[in-house]
């Protein structure tokens, strides 16, 4: 019997383990943090040997593989430890692949890439389709083919997920876009991320399909490199030259494989960002044969993505909006670039090596208040005070909502849009989005 080892605890490390158990492995489970209560419990049903608060090496140091939580840095002692003397370390995602036959239609980028997944589930389901939503989002791959398998799966992958996947394919690959982002883990060299995201085409063949946005430079330039098997399915936001999906007089269509078009005006996604999602998603859909009218419906009636452009609410003639998933320059740009009013924007958190540059000129045109909320807003006071807007510091999210909640007039908008991880003073993107809303609504 094989030993696998799994370092991390959270939703990816105790499917693994589960799935490694089931498929007869020996399985010894390993996490520095405290282990959450409900996978704790999932562990002991399985009996699966477990540890929190440390890694004990020579537990870890003899396993024939080793299945690493994305969170985990490569620069982590044990995993240096074990990089050295060759243990082969893989993904929650490459080890599940292993076990199902399952259609697989994986969706990265470095923006748009769970609003995208969720819808492309959203028309699978609609269409009663044999489902599942599964990476970065929903449930751990691995848990789902160890305990209720599905024809299809939808997988948003990051870059840190896909730094482990070798073997593991892709029936449908989807890039939605590549900027700067989480250079913090990647030696602050934009190449290795770029690297990591082009990982998504490999092992395609020439039965899978490979969509991507064809107006990306770094695309572009990186696709010339790539001896690419897969039907290529590009999309941009007009038409022009191969894009087989394009806006067009206010008509969304796609050309291939079977020709579709609705009304612009009737996508539920506002904003140019969201053009791009719905291409993909509906090229995608398209893809696997998915009717015309399930689409159109689904396009249609999407709900869209908590912590996402979300309205909260209006106060004081004020209008609210939680963007907290924009953790990088990029996301801050789009949500932005669709603001209509006088914004007010909240800006803040730990800084992954943001180069602030490409949002100035939006924000000198958009903002009338700047809000800085993190553990030290040192570099945004160096970024931006300099442009004259209106200015607040806080390091709190109770001290932030009464701030722009004093600087805000009837008409303004206020944006939680951060451009930067939430772990300096939340437990996570979605800490950071929930507090805010709870304040807003008790204002």
């Amino acid at each position: 019997m094989k030993k696998i080892v799994i370092l991390g605890a959270g939703e990816s490390g105790a499917g693994a383990a589960v799935l490694a158990k089931k498929e007869g492995f020996e399985v010894f489970v390993s996490d520095t943090s405290i282990i959450k209560d409900k996978y704790k419990k999932q562990l002991d049903e399985h009996a699966i040997e477990w540890e929190e608060g440390k890694h004990t090496e020579d537990k870890i140091l003899d396993a024939d593989e080793v299945i690493k939580s994305p969170g985990i840095p490569k620069e982590a002692p044990i995993v240096q430890k074990l990089m050295a003397q060759g243990t082969h370390i893989i993904s929650e995602i490459e080890f599940a692949g292993r076990y199902t036959h399952a259609k697989m239609i994986c969706i990265t980028g470095s923006n748009g890439k769970t609003t995208t997944t969720s819808l492309i589930y959203h028309i699978f389901k609609t269409a009663g389709y044999d489902v599942g939503l599964a990476g970065n989002i929903g449930r751990s791959l691995a848990l789902q083919v160890a305990e209720e398998p599905h024809e299809y799966y939808i997988i948003e992958l990051s870059s840190f997920q896909l730094d482990n996947m070798y073997k593991f394919h892709a029936n449908i690959a989807i890039l939605l876009n590549i900027t700067p982002d989480h250079l913090d883990r990647y030696e602050y060299c934009m190449q290795h991320y770029v690297d990591a995201k082009m990982r998504i085409i490999q092992n395609q063949t020439k039965q899978d399909s490979f969509i991507y946005w064809n107006d990306d430079p770094i695309i572009k330039h990186e696709l010339e490199k790539y001896d690419i098997h897969a039907v290529k399915c590009p999309f941009s936001e007009l038409k022009e030259k191969g894009s087989i999906g394009y806006i067009e007089e206010g008509q969304y269509k796609i050309e291939k494989p079977t020709p579709f078009n609705m009304e612009q005006e009737e996508l539920s996604l506002t904003g140019k960002h969201n053009i791009y999602n719905s291409l993909a998603a509906g090229i995608a859909s398209n893809i696997s044969g998915i009717k015309k009218d399930i689409i159109r419906k689904s396009l249609s009636d999407f709900p869209g993505v908590e912590h996402r452009l979300e309205k909260v609410c209006k106060v004081g003639g004020v209008q609210y909006i939680n963007d907290s998933k924009a953790t990088n320059v990029d996301a801050c740009w789009y949500a932005l670039e669709s603001m209509k009013t006088p914004t007010i924007l909240i800006l803040g958190g730990k800084d992954k090596g943001n180069d602030y540059s490409s949002i100035k000129e939006l924000v000198r045109k958009k903002c009338v208040g700047l809000v800085y909320l993190g553990a030290d807003n040192t570099k945004l006071h160096q970024n931006f005070d300099s442009l004259g807007i209106p200015v607040r510091d806080t390091h709190s999210m109770e001290d932030c909502v009464k701030a722009c909640y004093d600087m805000a007039k009837p008409g303004d908008t206020v944006l939680l849009s951060p451009c930067c991880a939430s772990f300096d003073l939340f437990k996570n993107m979605e800490d950071r989005g929930n507090q805010f809303k709870n304040l807003v609504r008790n204002l």
